[in-house]
């Protein structure tokens, strides 16, 4: 199959040389001509515009987005959408909000085309190691084009599937995203436990590596933190600054309105954002409070 790729940041690029691999063409387009430069030298055609590449592509087209969630996914789907033909399919592989997906879905149908949203996971390792897909829209698009998922997917027969309509695909990754921030909390909290409790001299790095081999514990975000603290187990270099893809916000919110209890996933959220607070007003208001009611001292500004 010939594939136009539009987004070539490190994920999009990988999940291209592995469509390669597989023995599918890729047609590439990214705003920034180095990174299309790059694609080329791997085996690709490039595109030096979204003209240039709808030209270069067969009908029925079938064309894989890699962007960021928001306008430019918005902007880039609206200037497809006016180059394309009825039969042509629009995937979008990026985290979009799911009701973004739904309301482009039907968007785009009343136009003729055919559109398809994947939660896509697998970070930087997608490409040795093959990505999860999480596959919305309806049955026949996402039929025609499973060749590409079994392509990029760790097996033909693992790692992926078509999960429900158009949005399915999307809220699946959010909530997958959400897990994600409650699973790193809590072994963030757990090896800072580890490291307070200096008088038993651990060495976070050795129990990591011991908990990835028969524990309950195991898995993939444990071999990664091991990995993590191999060289520094104090990580030195690293700041205290944890920011977010706002699929966990997304995950939370949903939480709230369909009234299911989320403390792990919500608490790990708002452990995010406290993490980029210099000076936490709240604890400030605590402190001064203390001392309001009880006279307990408090530490001043010097």
């Amino acid at each position: 199959m010939k594939l136009g790729m539009i987004g070539l940041g490190r994920m999009g690029a990988n999940m291209a040389r592995r469509l390669m691999k597989a023995d599918h063409h890729i047609v590439a387009f990214d705003a920034r001509p180095e990174a299309v430069k790059e694609l080329e030298v791997a085996g690709a055609a490039g595109a030096d515009s979204l003209e240039d590449l709808v030209g270069k592509l067969g009908v029925p087209r079938s064309l894989w987005m890699m962007l960021p969630s928001g306008e430019i996914t918005e902007g880039t789907l609206r200037a497809l959408a006016a180059l394309l033909t009825p039969g042509d399919t629009l995937i979008d592989g990026g985290n979009s909000m799911y009701r973004d997906s739904q309301r482009r879905a039907t968007t785009l149908t009343e136009a003729g085309l055919h559109f398809i949203d994947v939660g896509t996971s697998g970070g930087v390792w997608g490409l040795s190691e093959g990505y999860s897909l999480m596959i919305g829209g309806e049955a026949e698009p996402v039929e025609r084009h499973r060749a590409l998922f079994e392509a990029l997917a760790p097996a033909p027969d693992r790692g992926w599937g078509h999960v429900g309509p158009n949005g399915a695909g999307h809220f699946a990754k959010m909530i997958h995203n959400g897990i994600e921030y409650g699973l790193m909390q809590a072994y963030a909290e757990g090896f800072e436990i580890l490291k307070a409790k200096q008088e038993m001299g651990f060495s976070l790095h050795q129990v990591a590596e011991i908990w990835r081999y028969g524990s309950v514990v195991r898995s993939w975000l444990l071999d990664l933190t091991a990995r993590a603290l191999a060289d520094d187990e104090n990580l030195s270099d690293v700041k205290a600054w944890v920011p977010d893809s706002g699929e966990g916000r997304w995950t939370v919110a949903e939480a709230i309105e369909l009234d299911v209890p989320a403390p792990v996933i919500t608490i790990a959220l708002q452990r995010r954002l406290r993490s980029r607070e210099e000076e936490p007003f709240a604890d400030k208001l605590l402190a001064a409070l203390r001392n309001q009611f009880g006279g307990h001292a408090v530490r001043r500004v010097m």
